[in-house]
């Protein structure tokens, strides 16, 4: 089979376990590769649009047998931009990820499969990443196994969709006139490398970075 992934992100956190699993499956057999751009999308069985922030149109998605998006929101809710942080933001206690066939329309495609990640509240943003990586890894493993055989279900036309919008910098600052207790998710879930959370005071912005004390 041949397989490619496409991240556009070149700092984005997922991209080594993305090598990495291009890696094992060019060992079990299958030609994967790892691209950085729609320029490089030449065809194949499968395409995985994983962070990706280009437009990859109907044309480009023809040339694969499959072209699949994950997307970590209980599709057709919470289509858009960074959705788990939006979900933690209002108070989740799980995140689904859902695989899907990439569409013209913004994560509005079939469904091949949807896993639910527990969380328990305390997670920073490397330990959300961590859960998150690990059941996109899951869902492309079985989009491999699957693409054979695989009846995608439409999205609910009874569920009407939601959407979140983009997030920017200026999402992850801090009120410090608010107790931290109200503030912590907003806190936990900023970047604190791309996006870190940061407030100003008397005049000065300041970088907030967080880190669990070791036990």
């Amino acid at each position: 089979m041949k397989i490619d992934v496409l991240c556009t992100g070149a700092d984005h956190p997922i991209r080594p376990l993305l090598q990495s699993w291009g890696q094992r499956q060019t060992a079990a057999g299958h030609q994967a590769r790892l691209i950085a751009g729609v320029a490089d999308a030449a065809g194949g069985d499968l395409l995985f649009l994983i962070s990706c922030s280009e437009i990859v149109n109907a044309e480009v998605r023809a040339r694969y047998g499959h072209a699949l998006v994950i997307h970590a929101s209980d599709l057709p809710l919470g289509r858009g931009w960074s959705p788990h942080v939006w979900e933690i933001l209002n108070g989740a206690d799980h995140l689904t990820v859902t695989l899907l066939e990439a569409a013209d329309k913004v994560d509005s495609g079939a469904i091949w499969r949807k896993v639910s990640v527990p969380l328990e509240g305390h997670e920073l943003t490397d330990e959300i990443n961590a859960k998150l990586f690990s059941a996109e890894i899951a869902l492309m493993d079985f989009a491999v196994a699957a693409a054979d055989t695989i009846q995608p279900v439409p999205q609910a036309a009874n569920i009407e969709p939601t959407y979140y919008p983009r997030r920017t910098p200026a999402m992850s600052e801090i009120d410090p006139a608010r107790p931290l207790a109200e503030q912590f998710d907003l806190l936990r879930i900023a970047d604190p490398a791309r996006y870190p959370a940061f407030f100003t005071l008397r005049g000065h912005r300041y970088v907030l970075k967080i880190e669990k004390a070791k036990e």
